[in-house]
């Protein structure tokens, strides 16, 4: 049932964050998003389901048997936990939470995808994502600290959809390998086309 119903979970979170945050009037540049949690309850929303969609993506990957063991998982778990739980963390612990543990994690994976060939096929874009993510991260110091908070809140929600699109890809992924064999259809030329990619 888990194996089955999380990557669903983790795809739903993914889109109800999203649909959360589009009507959200806040500023987005200058605003910072724990800020933004006092003001805004479809941020306190979207937040929320993203904690929902890491922690149902972490339960499906080890449904699947995915090369998350050790300290990917644990982090994507602490990320999780700490998405739901931001109305309540003080902002510091936060922030280091949320920009932190999913970067260092997807940074952690790299390799493991691209030694498992179930995994394979998204190993080169998910090296990208933690890439961006880790110069987001650098972005981040240099504006928090040197910068004065300058754009503070644009450059903290350019990361965090770095690390929603981290989400998404692996949770694509999951829902491919979890359903291909019961819904063909799935099985996409888009996943086939990177599978012919990765393995020239």
């Amino acid at each position: 049932m888990v194996k089955r119903l999380a990557p669903l979970v983790a795809c739903a979170g993914v889109v109800v964050a999203l649909a959360a945050l589009v009507p959200d009037q806040i500023d987005p540049v200058n605003m910072t998003i724990s800020t933004a949690l006092d003001h805004s309850g479809s941020t306190r929303l979207a937040l929320a389901a993203l904690g929902v969609a890491a922690l149902a993506l972490w339960a499906g990957m080890r449904a699947q048997r995915a090369p998350v063991g050790g300290w990917p998982e644990r982090l994507i778990v602490i990320w999780g936990v700490g998405m739901i739980a931001s109305p309540v963390l003080p902002e510091m612990v936060w922030q280091v939470l949320a920009c932190t543990t999913l970067p260092v994690a997807t940074a952690q994976l790299v390799g493991r995808f691209t030694d498992d060939k179930r995994w394979r096929v998204v190993a080169r874009p998910v090296e990208w994502l933690a890439l961006a993510a880790g110069l987001g991260v650098a972005a981040l110091t240099y504006v928090a600290l040197p910068g004065d908070g300058v754009m503070i809140g644009l450059v903290e929600r350019v990361l965090l959809g770095v690390e929603v699109a981290t989400l998404a890809l692996l949770a694509a992924r999951l829902v491919h390998l979890t359903w291909a064999h019961t819904l063909p259809n799935l099985t996409g030329p888009a996943f086939r086309n990177m599978s012919l990619t990765r393995s020239k």
